[in-house]
């Protein structure tokens, strides 16, 4: 195995990443071998930033270790700090970044939170604006200015909270806090984003009357990561009860600190595990976690079904690519956010794939089934989009630009189609500081067959 800084036990990729020209495309390197790598991730931006919340409303200090820090995670941990948490950066173990302990304070509005292109701060920190005193406004970077909000905001607003949109349902808004929110009954349609169930069941506790939270509906996308926000709630003595498919009901109460070990992100393993596949050789990711309520967990069944072998030794996934990638009809409705890994890899398959149940990306950080469709044709491809989804038909595909919509799942996509196809240069793949800052460099070092030891051994 190679030897290069990236496995050195000094390089921090918190700090050292490759510099990256945002002016020009990166050029995605190509492998003609069979890799043979160990990677380790930074943590979850989704439990992080549920983690983030909760500490900040809690009734004590919270460490949180290993946490992501990210554009995203940043963002999050800004919004809480203009409310009156502290947050602080205290040594860790590993070279992602320092633990964070927060600590909880007086909550006060009177500010502004620039939630980024974060969908995380513009749906979980409106309830907690709501319990401050005083005004505070939410507005976001132009890209995600039009990200769905009004299912928020109308809750919000059935639950007694005085908000200003000036008509748009959207970004920007100034939510008008009174220091308290009554709490109740209220039915939403979160067929948009399960963020919007998350963001209001994460702060109910400390609404007067508790929440009764109904979902109306006819699905529901991504429920893994409401799964997700009743375990953290769980975990902090919070019960959430769910007397109907659909309804969450939340009493009122404290929510507890607690000290948190943040888990990798499996979303963002999905790449990395993907090329495996792509260049027929073998990815092995630590720190996998033996229970996980992340939607990432799902790439051990998932990546099968492409030809791939998968093992899991203790906390070590390893995936193993074949002579080929085969064809796949995949319903991803509870892992929407593996899609544009997972349509890279179709688009390199040995037939056509149906990728479906997965309509509700069109709300993410782009219209995701749009700009796949766009970037892959745009290589010679033939995708065709469906209405909840992709049809995938494999053409021999060209170099070219790359477009990255301010989306860091489609610059690494873009990745990983030019592990194939010479000539790929993902344009502005600084977008994955997002969530993974370090990328360029942990993508390189895969490649170069190094073993990168990140927050875990």
């Amino acid at each position: 195995m190679l030897i290069s800084k990236y496995s050195s036990p000094d390089f921090n990729p918190y700090g050292d990443t490759d510099p990256i020209d945002s002016d020009m495309p990166w050029p995605a390197p190509s492998c003609r071998g069979a890799i043979d790598a160990v990677v380790s991730l930074p943590g979850s931006k989704s439990l992080t930033n549920r983690q983030l919340v909760l500490a900040a409303l809690a009734d004590g200090p919270s460490l949180l270790r290993a946490p992501l820090h990210s554009n995203d995670s940043e963002n999050m941990a800004s919004a809480l700090r203009s409310l009156g948490a502290t947050i602080e950066e205290r040594p860790g173990e590993g070279v992602f970044g320092g633990d964070w302990l927060v600590t909880p304070g007086e909550l006060f509005g009177s500010t502004t939170i620039d939630c980024g292109l974060a969908g995380t701060v513009m749906r979980f920190v409106p309830p907690v604006a709501a319990l401050a005193l005083g005004p505070t406004t939410f507005d976001a970077d132009d890209a995600a200015r039009g990200r769905p909000m009004s299912t928020m905001i109308t809750a919000l607003r059935a639950l007694g909270v005085d908000i200003n949109d000036d008509g748009r349902a959207g970004l920007p808004f100034t939510v008008h806090g009174t220091g308290r929110v009554a709490g109740g009954e209220v039915a939403i349609d979160a067929s948009a984003s399960s963020q919007f169930v998350s963001g209001l069941l994460i702060a109910a506790a400390r609404f007067d009357d508790g929440l009764r939270l109904t979902h109306t509906g006819e699905r529901l996308p991504s429920l893994p990561h409401i799964e997700m926000t009743i375990a953290a709630l769980a975990a902090r003595g919070v019960p959430v009860d769910s007397p109907a498919v659909g309804t969450w009901v939340v009493e009122p109460g404290s929510i507890a600190a607690a000290d948190v070990d943040i888990e990798p992100d499996l979303s963002n393993a999905a790449p990395f595990l993907a090329a495996a596949l792509v260049t027929g050789g073998r990815v092995t990711m630590t720190g996998w976690p033996e229970h996980t309520t992340q939607v990432g967990a799902h790439l051990a069944e998932l990546l099968p079904r492409f030809g791939a072998e998968v093992s899991l030794d203790g906390d070590a996934l390893t995936v193993t690519g074949g002579s080929g990638i085969r064809s796949v009809d995949l319903d991803l409705t509870t892992g929407g956010e593996l899609a544009p890994a997972l349509v890279a890899l179709a688009a390199l398959a040995d037939g056509p794939s149906e990728i479906t149940g997965i309509g509700h990306i069109r709300h993410h950080e782009t219209d995701r089934l749009a700009a796949l469709a766009a970037e892959i044709n745009a290589l010679g491809g033939s995708v065709t989009e469906l209405d909840d989804g992709l049809r995938i038909e494999p053409r021999p595909l060209h170099g070219g630009v790359w477009h990255s919509y301010h989306d860091h799942r489609m610059a690494t996509a873009g990745a990983l189609i030019g592990l194939a196809v010479d000539g790929i240069g993902i344009e502005n793949v600084a977008t994955t500081a997002k969530t993974l800052p370090q990328f360029t460099g942990l993508w390189q070092a895969m490649l170069s067959g190094d073993a990168f030891s990140g927050n875990r051994p």
